[in-house]
């Protein structure tokens, strides 16, 4: 199995939707697009692949959200070293159709008292639906690493939570661990290096907000 040497994540630039939360009245979440703002931020991002990257193959996974492919085509990676897939599991957080900006906020409120894992959204997923999706995309992942011929370099293009998820779900972080967690800034990027030991590691850390406080002894 020739599992690849990095595993980056990127979270999209910022969208119509970060800077002004009416769009979701008139837009559907999936078709919200990047401000001038998160178009730079994603060419940003690209200049730092692209050197990282150093001419090597990459295979690429993007969320089906049109401000994750607008985020992919400003990163200006070379298509001759590139293979593209759309994956609908790394899709952002369902938080149900045709949104009410107040109404969201409530909900969001309510989220922050619940918890961002166990909360689920009227019509939407919580963050354990996501993380459930999110391992089943990895084992997807895992199986590609079987190909003879597999890149050396794995991206996935997707979103905040997601890529805190993904993470949880790669180093078996707890809950607690999870809820501590800040979402990346729009066109951040973590990378999963293949260290001598044969084990993944984060480039770094994400910032974390409060101290864990487990239940019980798995943290």
């Amino acid at each position: 199995m020739a599992r690849p040497r990095r595993i980056v994540l990127v979270r999209h630039g910022e969208s119509e939707g970060n800077t002004d939360d009416t769009v979701y009245e008139r837009e559907p979440d999936h078709a919200l697009r990047l401000t001038d703002r998160g178009l730079r931020q994603a060419e940003a991002a690209g200049d730092r692949l692209r050197e990282a990257f150093a001419g090597e193959r990459i295979s690429v996974y993007v969320s089906p959200y049109r401000r994750t492919h607008q985020t992919l085509q400003a990163l200006r990676l070379d298509p001759a070293l590139t293979r593209v897939r759309e994956e609908p599991r790394l899709r952002e957080q369902d938080w149900g159709n045709w949104q009410d900006p107040a109404d969201v906020r409530r909900q969001k409120a309510k989220r922050d008292a619940y918890g961002h894992f166990f909360y689920r959204f009227a019509q939407g997923e919580s963050g354990a639906d996501v993380y459930d999706r999110v391992g089943a995309f990895l084992e997807s992942l895992h199986r590609s690493f079987a190909e003879p011929d597999h890149p050396p370099n794995v991206l996935l293009v997707t979103h905040g939570l997601t890529m805190r998820l993904f993470c949880m779900r790669w180093f078996h972080w707890t809950v607690d661990e999870f809820e501590c967690l800040r979402n990346p800034a729009n066109g951040e990027t973590r990378t999963l290096l293949l260290g001598a030991d044969g084990r993944y590691a984060l480039d770094r850390p994400f910032e974390q907000w409060r101290d864990p406080e487990p239940y019980g002894t798995t943290g």
